[in-house]
């Protein structure tokens, strides 16, 4: 499933589904030009990442800094193709903004897209390091 135009991250409409994979693999394998190598350090890269800033987002006071993190998880989610980890970060972007307090929904959410994110990454590397 790719991406909108223009956006980056899946529309919030009924007519798309979120893919059945935490990570679009053909998007990250164009992104790492088809080196498979390279695409194992991506996802290192980003599970380190996104474990990091999910933490750092739960300990974060004020609307700017869960702003900050947020956006990072966001921006680092579209570059892989972790299109449901984007979206979520993007919805609670949006009702940050338009001044909704922070729901503890949303950030189970969040947090079972990063557990999935995580196992999913960790199983690729394993696989590909059993090779």
């Amino acid at each position: 499933m790719s991406p909108n135009a223009g956006t980056g991250y899946l529309a919030t409409s009924g007519a798309r589904r979120l893919p059945a994979r935490p990570i679009d693999m053909m998007h990250l394998a164009k992104q790492a030009l088809g080196d498979p190598g390279l695409e194992l350090e991506i996802l290192r890269t980003f599970s380190e990442a996104t474990s990091r800033h999910f933490a750092e987002l739960e300990k974060a006071d004020s609307a700017p800094d869960k702003l900050h993190h947020l956006n990072t998880l966001k921006g680092a989610s579209i570059g892989v193709g972790a299109w449901s980890l984007a979206e979520r970060a993007h919805i609670m972007q949006r009702e940050i903004r338009a001044g909704a307090p922070i729901d503890a929904e949303m950030i189970e959410d969040l947090r079972v897209s990063v557990e999935e994110l995580t196992a999913f990454i960790a199983d690729r590397i394993g696989q590909a390091e059993a090779d």
